[in-house]
């Protein structure tokens, strides 16, 4: 049985887990505790998994060679209520989270362009290009401005008052009908949207490390 896959979804599911903490940290550090209380600010993987986006898409995608991995965790739960920082507390959690997986890419594209002087194995080199490659779609996939996207928080916190409400409500409403409306995004996205968005992805990965994918 071909295993070699496992590393790539243990580094995707990893990816996407501190990407979840990095929000419940901020949040907590703004004055919201409700993920601490819930047990979320740890990297132990089970109170984040959501078997569905965590483990099977990915492993389908993968499996099916889609070209393009994509997973989620389950969301960590905030009050924006309890922020300090009315004004850009939803902003900087929001921000967190693809923040974390862009200096974790930056930080093991380091290695990489720099791993030759380090001595460093060639599997180390395999795994850290996945976990590059993996923090960078994470990181700019959810920069869209999409609810329920963090792109779409950040995008929020940057609108005027009057049109951050407005933009608000669309964002309830998408999260109303959540599960309907992620599952017709990532359709069109994979099928539409995958190809110019991995060239992206590419192009930074290179800029980054040096290296073409």
């Amino acid at each position: 049985m071909d295993l070699s896959f496992l590393p790539i979804i243990g580094a995707l599911i990893l990816s996407i887990i501190i990407h979840e903490v990095a929000h419940g940290y901020m949040a907590n550090w703004l004055g919201d505790p409700t993920a601490r209380l819930a047990g979320r600010l740890t990297l132990n993987p089970i109170p984040h998994i959501d078997p569905l986006g965590s483990v099977i898409l990915p492993a389908l995608l993968y499996i099916s060679s889609a070209g393009f991995l994509f997973g989620w965790a389950k969301p960590v739960p905030y009050n924006p209520y309890n922020l300090k920082n009315q004004r850009w507390g939803e902003f900087l959690v929001a921000a967190a989270g693809p923040g974390v997986n862009i200096v974790l890419a930056c930080v093991f594209a380091l290695f990489v362009r720099f791993g030759g002087v380090l001595a460093l194995p060639d599997a180390f080199f395999e795994i850290a290009s996945y976990i590059i490659y993996i923090n960078l779609l994470l990181a700019f996939f959810n920069l869209l401005p999409i609810p329920p996207l963090d792109g779409s928080k950040i995008l929020g916190g940057l609108l005027p008052v009057h049109l951050e409400r407005k933009y608000r409500e669309l964002g309830n409403w998408v999260e109303q009908y959540g599960l309907v409306a992620t599952f017709i995004f990532i359709f069109a996205f994979v099928y539409i949207l995958a190809t110019p968005f991995h060239a992206f992805i590419g192009w930074i990965f290179s800029l980054l490390t040096g290296f073409r994918l």
